[in-house]
């Protein structure tokens, strides 16, 4: 039997995509989640990620394992359980000998001045982001060491398949417009501002984990460029439907009032500065190795309103 490629967290939008291109491409394929969701032609293993037995038992075996996991978006919780769960991923993979693929965001750059490229350093001004940048250096540093065989692959924020219940764009933006409702941005709608389509991140892991060159680095995964601003961006919207509202922009201020009764919202306050100030991700690395494989904002819109229809 063929090794199978193993999916930690494989319920989320990225998950979800990466579990069809591994099957086109006829790749056994092991998903591991807390509550052992089925999916067709899958194996399928239950498993905690903060528990460290059923975790090495979860990925024994693997070809290469693809560390997803989400959790609930709190600062209390990630204090507390992304250091204890990168711990016991590197163990769990340095004692098993399996590779494994970290799929992270950009909360360790902070406020960047230009664009987000591999090399930009980690000086985060959030209290999130300065959790990610301690799971990202205890990471490198076990890959650096030789403990484990390793590839950080992060992206913007997303859009596009599985992913209409944790994109802002997609409940803010195309969600709005296909049912004919105002399309909404949140604090600045002139900036430019990234976005990774779901498609073209999973397709990037896939390349990445098949590729010995990649390993022991990080990689930004495929995303559109130039940048677009949010009027922009809702722009192509509008423009591409029978929508004839007018765009909304919340203030911090307005957005502030609504984390008073939207956990979520709240959580999120320290984080806007990422829509206030221009938010340009690089990909480029990618693109020089394996080609330009991004969807562009027009075809990747069109498509989300043709499928949110």
């Amino acid at each position: 039997m063929n090794q199978p490629y193993t999916i930690i967290g494989a319920g989320g939008a990225i998950g979800e995509n990466l579990v069809r291109i591994l099957k086109q491409n006829e790749e056994a394929v092991r998903l591991v989640s807390r509550s052992g969701k089925a999916f067709p032609d899958c194996e399928i293993v239950k498993a905690d990620a903060l528990n460290k037995s059923q975790m090495r038992e979860a990925i024994r075996g693997s070809k290469v394992v693809f560390m997803l996991i989400g959790i609930e978006y709190k600062l209390t919780v990630w204090q507390k359980s992304w250091p204890q769960i990168m711990e016991i991923l590197i163990e769990s993979c340095a004692s098993e000998n399996v590779p494994v693929i970290f799929f992270d965001n950009v909360y360790m750059y902070g406020k960047v001045e230009g664009e987000m490229t591999e090399s930009t350093p980690f000086k985060p001004i959030s209290q999130k982001g300065e959790v990610r940048a301690a799971i990202a250096k205890q990471f490198i540093q076990a890959y650096e060491s030789g403990k484990i065989k390793g590839i950080i692959a992060r992206s913007a924020d997303f859009y596009g398949p599985f992913a209409e219940k944790m994109s802002f764009f997609e409940i803010m933006v195309i969600q709005n417009v296909a049912k004919g409702k105002a399309p909404q941005w949140m604090v600045n709608a002139v900036v430019p501002h990234s976005l990774t389509h779901t498609e073209d991140a999973a397709r990037g892991l896939y390349l990445l984990a098949k590729d010995d060159f990649a390993w022991n680095q990080t990689w930004h995964l495929p995303t559109a460029s130039p940048a677009l601003s949010g009027n922009q961006l809702m722009q192509i919207a509008l423009e591409h439907s029978q929508n004839k509202k007018k765009p909304t922009v919340f203030g911090k201020f307005m957005l502030k009032l609504i984390g008073l009764f939207i956990p979520t919202i709240k959580e999120s306050q320290e984080m806007l500065y990422q829509l206030e100030f221009p938010y340009i991700f690089n990909s480029e690395k990618f693109n020089n190795r394996y080609g330009n494989i991004a969807t562009s904002y027009d075809e990747g819109i069109i498509k989300r309103l043709e499928q949110n229809q």
